[in-house]
């Protein structure tokens, strides 16, 4: 009887160990799985518009509100700029490569020159590749880096600006809602890299019919009209004016000129209802979001999964009588950047100080993955983790899409310089703002009350301030790499 008992004593320490021992396995396995991407980029959206960063606004967008809630936002981050009028193309190009503005490849410049770079290969899809990830994107057609778009494994890219679900922003939710199905029916476990990009807020914002009731607009399209003005539109931007006070330096810019429902009108009803057919594509690209997200949390996957969700650029829209992208002012120059992900804090914010160029070091310092030696651009994982407020001290930003040596912008601390000098020497301009008492970069003939709440470049108190800044813009250029100088720089010999 002792010897019956010894050996079932014995077999159940066994089954016990070996159950122990499995789970522990399971949990080193899951503690080492390798990190899911899904990475967001929106087409055209000022972080104005999002309640994230503008507590007034009546865009409703509960996902990335959460994402916000759980995650990381940033608040100082940008796009460096542009050297071509359509600013998404070198954008798209310093996301995926992390290069700076003036070292990307020609087609950053001359969208239909694809000719091959030694950079191709050492963009996002490649390099995820490469580490054995499985690589998947969704976006727009055109105005990209069509070179690196094609390292992904699978790509399923279109321009998707309708208002229907085949049309919209629905179809590429569905292209990744696709994926994931794919990947669940083969039981595929390898680690994923999802570009989850949309055509949408950018024009034409042709919303759904449900959001545009709910925001008060029309898509309209007859130039010799206004459209209504409706109580369910937003409110015109606090820093609206009926028309930039100089030319901006870029002749027959379409997006100032030839945006369908917009043209050259800066009225407040076109601009209200614009503001509300952007604010319906935006709530809808928030939905779409939605439903990948939903899906990753039905899978298991959502807490091994970074979410990172950002735009190209900001947009005006009215704001200071402004209506594209090709400006310097914060409303265009800045960008939405939130970051969610395992082991990162949540309901926090940051100023950052980085550019879209630094998504590639980030993305592969999170992963494990080796930067590559083309990269220019700074990891911000040590200002996700805490370990420091910002990237940078100073950031350097640049249109020079239209007539050269175009904008130029540098901000420091509080204070910002913007310069242009555009139309041969007969636009030359100078604006200078401290941003913690004029956030809204408020110009002489927005009539403010405040001391600092208007351009102070003029004022003869802030001269030492101006110097200093306009020293550092030339710095900053130098460093850049950027091939023009402005009137009152030295030249280049």
């Amino acid at each position: 009887m002792k010897i019956f008992n010894f050996i079932g004593l014995v077999l159940i320490t066994t089954f016990i160990s070996c159950k122990t021992e499995h789970k522990q396995e399971a949990k080193n396995e899951t503690e080492t799985k390798r990190p899911n991407f899904l990475f967001v980029l929106v087409d055209d959206q000022s972080p104005l518009d999002l309640q994230v960063y503008n507590a007034k606004s009546i865009l409703e967008t509960p996902n990335i509100s959460k994402l916000a809630e759980e995650g990381i936002v940033f608040d100082q981050a940008r796009h460096m700029g542009s050297m071509n009028g359509a600013v998404c193309t070198p954008s798209r190009h310093m996301i995926m490569s992390g290069r700076t503005v003036w070292h990307l490849p020609r087609s950053a410049e001359f969208q239909k020159d694809t000719t091959a770079n030694e950079i191709d290969e050492q963009t996002i899809g490649a390099v995820f590749n490469s580490a054995g990830y499985k690589t998947m994107r969704t976006c727009k057609k055109g105005n990209s880096y069509p070179n690196a778009n094609k390292q992904f494994t699978v790509v399923k890219d279109a321009t998707k600006r309708g208002g229907t679900e085949e049309t919209g922003s629905a179809w590429h939710a569905k292209q990744v809602l696709t994926y994931l199905n794919d990947r669940e029916k083969t039981q595929d476990d390898d680690p994923f890299f999802i570009y989850f990009g949309f055509s949408h807020p950018h024009d034409t914002r042709n919303g759904t019919p449900e959001l545009l009731d709910k925001y008060g607009a029309i898509n309209h399209k007859d130039k010799n009209s206004i459209p209504p003005l409706n109580e369910k539109q937003p409110q015109l931007p606090e820093n609206y004016l009926e028309a930039h006070p100089f030319f901006h330096g870029h002749p027959e810019l379409r997006d100032e000129e030839r945006v369908s429902g917009v043209w050259k009108n800066r009225d407040e009803n076109t601009i209200r209802n614009e503001l509300g057919r952007e604010f319906a594509c935006s709530e809808n690209v928030d939905i779409q979001l939605g439903k990948v997200l939903k899906k990753l949390e039905e899978t298991g996957e959502l807490e091994n999964t970074y979410i990172i969700y950002t735009a190209d650029h900001g947009m005006a829209i009215g704001r200071h009588g402004l209506q594209g992208k090709q400006n310097l002012y914060e409303h265009t120059w800045r960008v939405p950047f939130i970051v969610k992900g395992p082991g990162l804090d949540s309901g926090k914010r940051v100023d950052g100080n980085m550019y879209l160029l630094d998504v590639l070091p980030t993305l592969c310092d999170l992963a494990g993955i080796e930067i590559p030696s083309t990269v220019e651009g700074k990891s911000i994982v040590p200002v996700l983790k805490g370990e420091q407020d910002v990237v940078r001290d100073v950031m350097y930003g640049v249109y020079a899409g239209g007539t050269k040596p175009g904008m130029r912008t540098v901000k420091k601390g509080d204070w910002k310089l913007i310069k242009y000098d555009v139309m041969d020497g007969a636009v030359r301009e100078t604006q200078l703002f401290n941003l913690a008492e004029n956030p809204n970069e408020y110009l002489p003939e927005h009539h403010r009350s405040g001391d600092m709440e208007t351009n102070l470049a003029d004022n003869p108190k802030y001269a030492e301030k101006l110097a200093e800044m306009e020293a550092e813009l030339l710095i900053q250029m130098i460093a850049h790499d950027d091939p023009y100088r402005l009137w009152n720089q030295p030249q280049i010999e």
